[in-house]
């Protein structure tokens, strides 16, 4: 079945408990009243531009084709440019330039175009200097979703002009890899950068049940490697394979490994053969 209604994905960190999120999707459907639109989260930690990047680039190769809003915009009503960028899969994606978008886009083959979102014409009416959400990344994105061209948004933008930003990655050595927390979940499970196969690079083939030594910034812990939680005791900690996000995982059974050890976003992890 061929379903030919536009598509906008939408996330942000204005809280599960925010009207902004139902105020922007009442913005888009008044200008493209067929959209699709898909909440991906807006329980992005409040001005966390890493952990909203590492989301949006963590779930965009399972989206259709489409329009793509995010916003988590600290500098919202400064010099920070408002900016559409064309992938190469031929998304859009809207948010403010402060490198929420990059590893989205590189996500979907790289940067093929960027605009600057000027054209006050599709902006509302009025704009506000601190909720470019409604006033200015919605509506631009419903023009879009609708047909309008990507070059009546605005003038081109130089890529290499645009704030980038990098998201950790694993470092193979041998007999050990060197990662780092990208996400914590709301259950308090660690995402780590990386793969399995960055760690099977490292230490070699693992398997279910195989301890495995993790060093923190204060202390060694030994774990185990598990495929899921409930093969491990409650309260006890494993490393698995994360199925949401597709990487290595930190957990504690029926716990919050970011308690347990005292993670948070960014803390170094590595992970050796006891």
């Amino acid at each position: 079945m061929t379903v030919s209604s536009p598509f906008i994905s939408f996330l942000t960190d204005f809280g599960e408990r925010a009207t902004a999120p139902a105020v922007c999707r009442g913005v888009m459907w008044n200008i493209c009243p067929d959209a699709r639109i898909l909440d991906l989260t807006h329980a992005v930690t409040a001005f966390s531009i890493r952990e909203g990047a590492f989301l949006l680039w963590s779930t965009i190769g399972y989206l259709p084709v489409g329009v793509h809003v995010a916003v988590v915009d600290p500098g919202v009503g400064t010099s920070r440019r408002p900016i559409v960028i064309r992938a190469e899969r031929g998304d859009l994606l809207i948010g403010p330039d402060n490198g929420l978008l990059r590893p989205a886009a590189a996500r979907l083959g790289g940067i093929l175009e960027a605009r600057l979102a000027a054209n006050r014409a599709l902006w509302l009416p009025e704009t506000s200097n601190n909720f470019h959400g409604r006033d200015i990344f919605s509506p631009v994105a419903a023009h879009l979703a609708r047909g309008v061209a990507l070059q009546e948004v605005g003038p081109p933008l130089a890529t290499d002009t645009l704030i980038d930003l990098e998201l950790p990655a694993a470092s193979v050595r041998e007999g050990r890899l060197n990662t780092a927390v990208v996400f914590v979940d709301r259950f308090g499970n660690c995402r780590l950068a990386g793969d399995l196969p960055d760690l099977n690079g490292a230490i070699g083939p693992v398997t279910t049940g195989q301890r495995l030594a993790i060093q923190l910034a204060a202390a060694r812990h030994e774990v185990v490697w598990s495929s899921t939680f409930g093969l491990v005791d409650p309260g006890k900690a494993l490393l698995y394979r994360d199925g949401d996000t597709a990487g290595l995982a930190l957990a504690v059974n029926q716990g919050s490994a970011a308690e347990q050890f005292g993670l948070a976003l960014g803390d170094l992890v590595r992970i050796e053969t006891v």
